[in-house]
């Protein structure tokens, strides 16, 4: 009898199994979010009604546990499903089968979830990149791409690291407004006021910072103020920014090339395709390269309210970085030349930074206002200032304005704005 029961099982799971396969209806057995493994289960539930209709019936526990193991089967990520489904966790580090690390609220911690071996951890890679049609090999064994979900996924393999198989998941943020951003501290209400009147204004902006600290965050928010009826163009290595209630938004992402070392399709390239595409605003998620040259130059050609993205330490440190990558062009550009482009047509650098609590702050809003002998001539108009710390441990401060006059008030006007009416005439 215990034979027969345990045929009967196996024959209703796999019956399940196909079910699942039917409702994929082709789609590769990989990442899926929790609205969509919802859908899934509700479905099995309606398939086990079916079943019970055939006479087999299952208690509720039992009937939960199958569907559990049959989505676990089919789409299972291990120890990954429930960090995927946690909002609390912004990114996921895992290192090698036995080490899992994520981030809640700026602070990084180990977690005792692990996977069996290599094999288990290998096979969740494998379905999660083939939901986004992305694989790693031996012969390729670096992998960066965006899951169906819009969370990033880094993946290295051996023989190029040694703890074995590692991945990176930056999960997707939440739908951030500035007034939720200013609600957390990162933002003065003063600040966020004066970054609002600069997009409508078409201030070209560069926004700076270290790993994590929020940028592409903060150009979504700040994208919310573009008008809807201007046509934005964004222009990625990896697709990440998320502008919400755009309808006319134009996506380009870069092309890495294939294993044989052909079929790149760089982002200077998307640059160049992209000014002729009659772009209202110009967004690069991450300038790296030569694409440097040509955004800059765009902004001299009348592409104003143009947005890019740098890593850097500081706000000086983000415009030579952006000479530096000016240079990487190509082109046999004197640095003087680079730097005064950047000087005349870059108007305000956004620096963010992460702090000791883990906190993220716009640490200043810095204009630029020409070049010295020395390199940029800059001057902030906000800066952030650190008050101690609460009994919690929490950073307090405020982004405070620092009275000093935009050098781009010209703007303002010509756009028919009033800078606000607290700001240095």
């Amino acid at each position: 009898m215990a034979i027969e029961a345990n045929n009967a099982h196996e024959g209703l799971k796999a019956r399940l199994k196909m079910s699942l396969v039917g409702l994929m209806d082709g789609t590769p057995p990989g990442y899926r979010s929790a609205n969509q493994r919802k859908e899934l289960t509700e479905s099995l539930r309606q398939a086990l009604k079916a079943e019970d209709a055939r006479g087999l019936r299952l208690s509720s526990e039992d009937a939960q546990r199958l569907i559990k193991d049959v989505l676990d089967d089919i789409l299972g990520l291990g120890p990954l499903d429930e960090l995927l489904n946690d909002a609390t966790i912004s990114e996921i580090m895992v290192n090698g089968p036995h080490e899992i690390f994520v981030e809640r609220n700026g602070s990084v911690r180990r977690i005792e979830a692990k996977f069996r071996d290599v094999h288990h951890l290998m096979m969740v890679i494998e379905r999660m990149l083939s939901s986004a049609g992305l694989s790693v090999t031996e012969s390729n064994p670096l992998c960066d791409g965006t899951l169906p979900d819009g969370a990033r996924i880094n993946v290295i393999i051996p023989p190029l690291v040694l703890n074995g198989p590692v991945v990176t998941i930056r999960t997707k943020s939440t739908a951030w407004t500035m007034d939720a951003y200013v609600k957390i501290g990162a933002l003065s209400p003063d600040a966020a006021e004066f970054l609002q009147a600069c997009v409508l204004a078409k201030v070209n902006m560069v926004i700076s910072g270290g790993t994590s600290t929020g940028k592409t965050t903060l150009v979504s928010i700040l994208s919310n103020n573009i008008p809807q009826e201007e046509r934005i163009i964004t222009i990625e290595n990896v697709a990440e920014l998320e502008l919400h209630n755009r309808d006319h938004w134009i996506r380009l992402v870069g092309k890495a090339p294939n294993v044989e070392g052909r079929g790149e399709i760089p982002l200077r390239t998307l640059v160049k395709n992209a000014l002729r595409m009659r772009p209202d605003r110009l967004i690069l998620g991450e300038a790296r390269g030569g694409e440097a040259l040509d955004v800059v130059q765009a902004m001299h050609s009348g592409h104003d309210g143009v947005m890019t993205v740098l890593h850097a330490n500081t706000p000086r440190a983000a415009l030579e970085r952006l000479e530096t990558l000016m240079l990487m062009s190509g082109l046999d550009l004197p640095p003087a030349a680079c730097r005064m482009q950047i000087a005349s047509a870059v108007d305000l650098v956004i620096h963010i930074g992460r702090f000791a609590d883990g906190s993220r702050h716009v640490a200043a809003i810095t204009q630029v206002l020409g070049i010295a002998k020395e390199g940029f001539e800059l001057e902030d108009l906000f800066v952030f200032d650190a008050q101690g710390f609460s009994p919690e441990g929490k950073l307090l401060g405020t982004t405070r304005y620092t009275g000093a006059k935009p050098k781009f008030a010209s703007k303002f006007h010509l756009a028919n704005m009033a800078l606000p009416s607290w700001v240095t005439a």
